[in-house]
């Protein structure tokens, strides 16, 4: 279990403690900032604070369940992830769908341009025969305005 550091590691103090429900927290020999535990037929909560200078800069708790406890928790995990896998599935399955719903469409709609080319070719042609026209008209009420 890591305590929280940066590097250079060996600049703080690390204590050690494991927290006791109802006793005061006992004091572990170890001062390193990872910690190596075994599991126990009892859970237990480590606690390590890291100190610089004698002021407490952080602190973080962890707690080591015992193996039965491990398997009762797992299988809780198992129950409750099927729903949220369901879940997520549904919302994949959706944008997927979604997706594909798209892509067809913006393909039909290139077919349906590349059948019709002349009709679109034509509205292009219109549009910007319109903007030439009001250039032209706009060149020629200039012009009139010089002269």
């Amino acid at each position: 279990m890591p305590c929280i550091y940066i590097p250079p590691e060996n600049r703080f103090k690390y204590v050690w403690k494991m927290l006791i429900p109802n006793k005061t927290a006992h004091i572990l020999p170890n001062d390193s900032a990872i910690m190596k535990v075994c599991r126990d037929t009892h859970s237990v909560t480590f606690q390590c604070e890291t100190q610089e200078n004698g002021n407490i800069i952080a602190s973080v708790k962890y707690t080591v369940y015992a193996t039965t406890e491990t398997e009762t928790k797992k299988s809780r995990r198992i129950e409750t992830g099927q729903s949220r896998r369901t879940t997520t599935d549904a919302i994949l399955v959706f944008v997927l769908l979604t997706g594909i719903i798209v892509t067809v469409g913006a393909i039909f709609a290139m077919i349906l341009m590349i059948l019709h080319w002349a009709v679109v070719k034509s509205i292009w042609e219109s549009k910007s025969g319109q903007d030439n026209q009001d250039k032209k008209l706009a060149n020629k009420s200039s012009l009139r305005n010089m002269e």
